[in-house]
């Protein structure tokens, strides 16, 4: 680690020294340190995106020791402050953790199923052909974790287009697969809290207008990008027989983890921030079909190292001061989702519940979607770039994903211009005297 970090620093030290100028003259302006440490590791992140596990670590390794020395954390000071703080957080950590690993055991197993190859003969044979692949994706992730439906979105396109999948295309899979969820109580980890918290799922629901008229914008740009850098196969392989066990295995880990998810946050809510209930789940159907098709358990090591870059930053994100947002507006949702492309929407969503006075649908589409514009900004654009690591790159995907900030933008607008800004009134009402229930976390 501090090998790397020095090789680094002596070959970008001019870049180090202008991002401390920038840094410097935030905390002069009075931007706290933490936010500043942040930006300086999203920035390391971008930059040097062949050492993202690297910087993300240095980065939180810098934070921790910084609020052990000056600050303090939410929960207290010192170790003991640390502590309280990851034993709040643990669950939706370990939920990732488990999630994240499983899925790319499932999409091993999706892949091996041979269903990609026979995709062909439905598929059509020209650019719409990728745009239906992202359609497809879109609808799986409603009722889909968002991170599955990228995997298998991923697979499918690694065999329909020779294994040359565009990084345009590879931000649209990501943005599909978060378009899909954020207008489903049970395809987002940030929906899903709306409802445990109260909210009701069909004010969620307006969400897919934008949604809808999103997949548009950037599907048809992405899918042109993908057939002239790697045209869709005609016509499937002769001779290609679908292993229809793996697909049950799929169909059983898939199920599982809908049913566990559904089942905890509305029979069990109150316990569901205590273990991390879907992500052994998930496991737990994975050792059961062990038996049955033997899992690729080689893939486990390169998806543990993506997780721990995702879990890093989630766990930099959980240590900002971010105590409050600002007031309740269309404005303020519309920037909400920028910031959730780089910034952990669980504790975004969890400060505008808690805040109250939104749109719901607004939010949930914007936090929901708003990740897709930068890779590291969603689970399912992390998950992705492990399964092609040509798109740890920040600047490539801002230049050939382009077309996901403007459908972002174009479909928040449609939402606007087709049902207006009606803020719900609250969804639940504690009487004074009572203790407000903490926020429920769950993962997905």
């Amino acid at each position: 680690m501090r090998s790397v970090a020095l090789r680094l620093l002596h070959k970008e030290r001019g870049l180090f020294a202008g991002a401390l100028v920038i840094a410097a003259a935030c905390v002069a302006l009075g931007v706290p340190v933490d936010f500043v440490l942040f930006a300086l590791t999203l920035a390391g992140v971008a930059l040097f995106h062949h050492h993202t596990l690297q910087v993300a670590l240095i980065g939180l390794a810098v934070i921790v020791l910084y609020k052990l020395g000056f600050t303090g954390f939410k929960t207290g000071p010192g170790l003991g402050g640390l502590g309280q703080h990851l034993l709040h957080e643990w669950v939706i950590l370990t939920n990732l953790l488990g999630l994240l690993l499983g899925f790319a055991l499932l999409s091993n197993h999706f892949e091996e199923s041979k269903v990609p190859a026979v995709l062909p003969r439905y598929l059509p044979d020209d650019w719409k052909g990728g745009f239906v692949l992202l359609v497809m994706i879109f609808v799986l992730s409603s009722f889909l974790d968002n991170i599955a439906a990228a995997l298998i979105g991923g697979s499918i396109a690694g065999t329909v287009f020779r294994g040359k999948v565009h990084i345009g295309y590879l931000a649209a899979i990501v943005a599909a697969s978060n378009a899909g969820g954020s207008g489903s109580v049970v395809g987002d980890t940030t929906t899903t809290m709306m409802w445990i918290d109260g909210v009701d799922p069909l004010d969620v629901l307006e969400a897919f207008v934008a949604a809808g008229v999103a997949i548009f914008i950037f599907g048809i740009p992405a899918a042109m990008q993908q057939q002239r850098y790697s045209p869709i196969i005609k016509d499937a392989a002769a001779g290609v027989k679908v292993d229809w066990a793996r697909v049950a295995i799929v169909a059983f880990i898939l199920a599982t983890a809908i049913a566990v998810n559904v089942v905890v946050n509305v029979k069990y809510s109150e316990l569901s921030d205590r273990f991390p209930f879907i992500g052994v789940g998930v496991w737990l159907a994975i050792l059961l079909a062990v038996p049955w098709r033997r899992p690729t358990w080689s893939l486990l090591p390169g998806a543990f190292k993506g997780s721990i870059f995702l879990l890093s930053l989630i766990l930099c994100a959980s240590l900002m001061p971010v105590e409050k947002l600002p007031t309740a507006s269309w404005q303020t949702a519309l920037g909400l989702g920028f910031v959730s492309a780089v910034f952990d929407n669980i504790p975004l969503t969890a400060l505008a519940l808690k805040q109250g006075g939104y749109d719901w649908g607004y939010l949930a589409y914007a936090v929901g979607f708003g990740g897709s514009m930068i890779w590291f900004g969603s689970s399912a654009g992390v998950a992705l770039a492990n399964m092609y690591p040509q798109a740890k790159s920040v600047g490539l995907w801002l230049k050939h994903g382009w077309h996901v900030a403007v459908a972002y933008v174009i479909g928040f607008f449609v939402l606007y211009a087709v049902l207006g800004w009606h803020p719900n009134a609250p969804h639940k009402t504690k009487p004074a005297a009572e203790t407000p229930r903490a926020n429920v976390y769950s993962a997905s």
